[in-house]
Order: C-alpha cells, then structure tokens, then sequence
C-alpha cells in the first residue's frame, strides 16, 4: 500500500527533473546565437579536447596551411591522444589540422602552435586574444591540446563560450570542412595515415555537419557539434556528460521540431524611411533566428542611427537591435552605400523641380 501511495505522490506533485546527464550543456541558434536552452551555461570547467576548435581556427586565420612542415623535437613533449608523427617526417600543415580534429592528436597540436607562432607560449597568446574578441567571458587557455598539466590545472571555458567558438568557426569554410571529413588518407614522407573520425555522431546521425570530442579523467567527456536541417542549424555543448551523443541527438531532434526557422532582415528588402544620407544604407547579409510559433510575433526591431551628415562608402551609420520579449538577441549592422544613391530621401530644390516640369511637359 505505501508503495501505491509513493507511486501515487511522484505522479500528482511536480518535481525537477535535470534534462540530460551534463553538467553543464547548451544549445544554441547558429544564425542568431541565440540561446534555446541549456544549464549552467556560465559555469567554468575543464574542457579537455574541444580546445582544438580554438587551435585549428587560429591556425587557418593565422598562416599558410599548404606549406610543407618537418617534424621537429617538440613532439617529444606529446603525451596522450596522438597520430604519431616522427622527427624529421615532413607533411603540410593542413594535414595536421586534420589529424588534430579527426583524431585529436596532441603531438600535431604542438607542431601546429611551433609552425603558426614559434612558441606554445605565443600561440596561446593567439588563442586567449581571439577568445576575448569573441566575447568568451568565462575562458582562458593555458595550451593548445586541453591536457591537464601536473597540477591539474588545464583549460576553462563554459558551455556557452565554446558555443560561440564554435558558431565564428563554422563560418570558416575550411574548418567546415576538416569537422565534417569523415575519414582522411594522408601520405607524409615517411608513411601513410588513415584517418577515421572520432565523432561517432557524424556517421550516427545524417544531420551532424561535425565537431569535437574531448576526455580527460579530470573534465570527463566534453563534446561540441552541429546539425543543420531544413536550413536550421543548430549547435549543441555538454560538458562532462556520460552521455553525449545520444543526448546530442536527442536535443537535435526535440529543437529541430520545436522552433521555425524565420528570416526577421532581409538584405534585399532593406529599406529605412526618414534617413538622409548621402547614399543607400543596407545591411550585408539576412538575419535570420529560430523561433517558436508563439514567438513569432514577439519580435520588435529598434533602429538606432547616427545622426545625417557626411560619411564614406560602407562606413557603420547604425544599429538594428532584435528584440524578443523586449529582450536583445542579437544586433545588425547598418552600412552606407554611397555609389548607389537611388534611396537617398532628400528632398529636390525648387530649380531641378521646374526642370522636371518642364521635361514632363514637352
């Protein structure tokens, strides 16, 4: 009977229940950067793995990835997840950008900061700088594979810092690439490499584009991923989760139904009234977000120029701030145009007017 009661209880009276098995995780809206859902998203923690993100991007923004790389000693220094590169083996650094996020090989993470900066000290410097260009508020970086040093102490950033990472990212059509590479054959001076993907979730689930797996006994599995379907594209982190991929999938699947893909600017369609400027304002690219059908009409726009006067071609001349609930998901920039002046609002004097009356009646 008091097992019927117990049973009866758990029914009728509400309780929290954690969404997944992550300590920390996030799904975010790739086009707006929007959250969707998630928890202790601000939570610093050990990231393992998934620091690689920051090192190949800084790698493709920060040299030549087709030049020809000879294996120096630092790879001595490598321990942990590796390809196996030699001293004296020679391959280019594109190579080792995918043995770095295919098989997260911490020996090519070292040759990759020594070719790209010299040092591993200067290229942390690399990857700290572009994580506070980033707004990644809560990270710091001490190296560039995500291994914990003998203290214990290694790389911190939180779920929605690497999300971030992971969106800028994304719009690198070469890091897209390398994520999305399922498997890669590679022939170094020595040998030849087959490569297969540790991102089980890339041949698991048809709509992943790629990502980044990482573990250490101290952060446990951490994973970073995107999928994209019917246009929506979505990125999803969790850190230490047991579970990962299958709770990847099943967060893809829930928000792929739950929300809309909606375009709130449309480039081609830009057009501001009560502006006078010496030329066209637009904006450069579509901005778009995921959205509930209750949402939908929950979205405002505020406009905020700067005041009419003399500015050159493609100067910012404002700020569209999106709104949802009144809240600001994300702003748009506002450009000038000044070799298209077919939307300037000016108003003609009275000379040109009688010249146009006169040419219209003739």
């Amino acid at each position: 009977m008091k097992k019927i009661v117990f049973i009866l209880l758990l029914i009728i009276i509400p309780f929290k229940v954690k969404a997944i098995s992550a300590s920390s995780y996030i799904v975010m809206d790739y086009n707006s950067n929007r959250v969707l859902e998630g928890s202790n998203i601000n939570d610093k923690k050990l990231i393992a793995s998934i620091t690689k993100i920051m090192t190949c991007i800084i790698a493709l923004e920060n040299s030549d990835i087709n030049q020809e790389v000879e294996v120096s000693s630092e790879v001595l220094k490598s321990y942990g997840s590796g390809i196996y590169i030699e001293i004296g083996e020679k391959l280019t650094l594109e190579d080792l950008l995918y043995g770095l996020m295919l098989r997260s090989g911490n020996d090519a993470a070292l040759e990759i900061a020594r070719v790209v900066s010299k040092s591993q000290e200067e290229f942390v410097k690399l990857m700290n700088l572009k994580a506070k260009d980033l707004g990644m508020n809560n990270t710091l970086f001490i190296n560039d594979s995500g291994l914990e040093d003998n203290k214990g102490d290694g790389n911190k950033s939180s779920s929605y810092d690497m999300a971030i990472l992971m969106s800028y990212a994304l719009k690198n059509d070469k890091f897209k690439e390398i994520i999305s590479t399922k498997r890669k054959i590679v022939k170094s001076s020595h040998k030849t490499y087959d490569w297969y993907n540790k991102n089980k979730l890339l041949t698991d689930y048809k709509y992943c584009i790629g990502g980044k797996t990482g573990f250490t006994k101290k952060a446990r599995r951490t994973l970073v991923t995107a999928a994209s379907k019917d246009d929506k594209t979505i990125i999803i982190v969790t850190l230490n989760d047991p579970n990962d991929f299958s709770n990847h999938k099943n967060l893809y699947e829930s928000s792929f139904k739950k929300y809309n893909l909606i375009t709130i600017l449309n480039k081609d369609l830009f057009n501001l009234k009560d502006v006078d400027y010496n030329g066209r304002v637009y904006i450069k690219d579509d901005f778009k977000m995921l959205l509930t059908k209750s949402e939908e009409n929950k979205i405002t726009i505020d406009y905020e120029m700067k005041k009419n006067g003399s500015y050159n071609d493609e100067d910012v001349v404002g700020i569209a701030h999106i709104k949802l609930n009144n809240n600001e998901i994300n702003t748009v920039a506002i450009y000038l145009d000044t070799n298209n002046k077919k939307n300037i609002k000016k108003e003609k004097n009275w000379f040109l007017k009688l010249i146009d009356y006169i040419i219209f009646w003739r």
